[in-house]
C-alpha cells in the first residue's frame, strides 16, 4: 500500500486553506500549527520557515494518516503511518520512504519485522504467517527472500538458499523429533514435450538421505 498522497499540496499552496498557529518575521508557518488544505487532508504540529519540521500529525481525507517526525516537509525519523486498508508501518523513514528498522502490519493480519531500503523489505527480517504460524528468517533485497534464509513451522523447519521469495538449491529441513533431510530445490525441467509440460513451475525438492541431527548425535 502506497502512502504517496496529498502532502506536497501543502507547500504547493501555503497560501491556501485554513490556517491557526505561529509565523516567523516573513509570515512564513513556524512553531506549532494546524491547517486545513483545501483538499480536505488536515496537519496539526510543527512548522518550521513553512515547511512542516518536527513531531506532527497528517491526516488524509481518505482515512490514511501519519503520527510523526518530519524534517523539512517530509517524514524523516520515526514514525507510523496507518493506510486506508487498515495495514500500518512503525518504524523509520528517510526523505518520505521507509528505510531503516520498522514493522509493517498487513491488512491480513501478516507481520513484516525488520529492515527497509527505498520503501522495500531488504537486508535482515522475519515475515510471520498469521494463518499458518508459520515464519520466514532471513535476507531480503528489493522486497523478495534472497540469500539465506529459514522458514520455521510448528515442528519442522527449513534452511536454505532463496531466490525470488522460493527455495533455491541445497538445504535442509529440520525436524523437532531429531532429525534431519538434506537435498536440493531446483526448477521444473522445461525442455519436455509441449503436451507434457506442468502448470506448476515451482521449485521441485529432491530429497537425500534422512539422518540425526549432528548436535543430537554428538550428545549421545
Amino acid at each position: 500500500m502506497s502512502d504517496e498522497g496529498s502532502e506536497d499540496l501543502e507547500d504547493e499552496n501555503n497560501k491556501l486553506g485554513e490556517y491557526e498557529g505561529g509565523r516567523n518575521e516573513a509570515g512564513e508557518r513556524h512553531g506549532l500549527g494546524k491547517a486545513l488544505l483545501p483538499n480536505g487532508d488536515i496537519y496539526q504540529g510543527r512548522y518550521e520557515d513553512g515547511k512542516r519540521h518536527g513531531s506532527g500529525t497528517y491526516r488524509f481525507k481518505n482515512g490514511a494518516r501519519y503520527i510523526g517526525h518530519y524534517y523539512q516537509n517530509q517524514k524523516h525519523g520515526q514514525g507510523t503511518f496507518h493506510y486506508p486498508d487498515g495495514s500500518k508501518y512503525e518504524g523509520s523513514w528517510v526523505c518520505d520512504l521507509r528505510e531503516g528498522y520498522g514493522v509493517y502490519t498487513y491488512p491480513n493480519g501478516d507481520t513484516y519485522d525488520g529492515e527497509w531500503l527505498n520503501h522495500l523489505r531488504h537486508g535482515q527480517g522475519i515475515y510471520f504467517y498469521k494463518d499458518t504460524g508459520a515464519k520466514y528468517k532471513g535476507t531480503w533485497v528489493n522486497g523478495n527472500m534472497e540469500l539465506a534464509g529459514e522458514y520455521i513451522y510448528t515442528n519442522h523447519s527449513y534452511q536454505g538458499n532463496f531466490v525470488n521469495n522460493c527455495p533455491h538449491g541445497h538445504g535442509r529441513y529440520i525436524f523437532d523429533i531429531g532429525c534431519e533431510q538434506n537435498g536440493e530445490y531446483h526448477k521444473p525441467e522445461q525442455d519436455q514435450a509441449e503436451d507434457s509440460l506442468t502448470l506448476d513451475s515451482s521449485p521441485r525438492w529432491s530429497p537425500k538421505a534422512i539422518t540425526s541431527l549432528t548436535s543430537l548425535a554428538s550428545g549421545n
